[in-house]
């Protein structure tokens, strides 16, 4: 049973205790945020990021020449800044980042870089391919993704992946058509190459649990 079920029939039957001094029980989310993060802690998770938020108004105008960063679509002010503080956050809430891997995309790499846990590391696997690289090389990359996906990081480590909504919906199925951007999804991978989801966290939902956690 997923930690989100869990959770969810806890609530349901009414087994969550209420808050002392007539404080009302914490909610559905509440509890599943908490299960969540003590998860984490322990490593053994895949977290991947969607890029933080972009400039609406650029493109990528030569995307098969990623060194051309001048014509990518770049980080803005916001998403550099929500990078920063979602790093910081998981630094307090004490969770633990081993490898860090990203999209050759700028904007991948500068978010990855600026969550702050070290070198990251680009790979054409989980970049966007889109309609400039061929189906074979599309499905070759959605293989990838899934695989790394379905590695077990190091004991007492998470590995974070920066990479793009056409990405991850692929991997992932159409319940991700509303990713945002800078948000994660949690996933479990169980060392046979398969994973479940844990949970999918906003980006500003990160501040919150740091300062929940005071």
């Amino acid at each position: 049973m997923t930690i989100i079920r869990l959770a969810l029939l806890c609530v349901l039957f009414g087994f969550l205790p209420g808050a002392a001094d007539g404080q009302p029980a914490a909610s559905p989310a509440d509890t599943i945020n908490a299960l969540t993060v003590n998860a984490l802690r322990q490593g053994g998770h895949v977290i991947v990021f969607r890029h933080g938020a972009t400039y609406s108004d650029q493109a990528d105008t030569d995307p098969l020449n990623l060194s051309n960063v001048a014509k990518q679509r770049q980080l803005n002010d916001e998403g550099r800044a929500l990078a920063k503080s979602i790093g910081e956050a998981m630094r307090k809430l004490g969770i633990p980042v081993g490898q860090v891997q990203t999209s050759m995309f700028q904007r991948a790499v500068d978010t990855g870089t600026l969550l702050g846990f070290g070198d990251v590391k680009p790979s054409l696997d989980i970049s966007e391919g889109g309609l400039v690289v061929t189906p074979i090389e599309n499905n070759r990359r959605l293989a990838a993704f899934r695989k790394l996906v379905g590695e077990k990081p190091p004991a007492g480590t998470n590995t974070v992946i920066v990479s793009h909504k056409p990405n991850i919906m692929d991997a992932f199925g159409k319940d991700w058509f509303d990713i945002r951007e800078g948000e994660a999804s949690v996933f479990e991978p169980d060392g046979k190459g398969g994973y479940k989801l844990i949970a999918r966290i906003p980006a500003s939902e990160w501040g919150k649990l740091a300062q929940a956690s005071n």
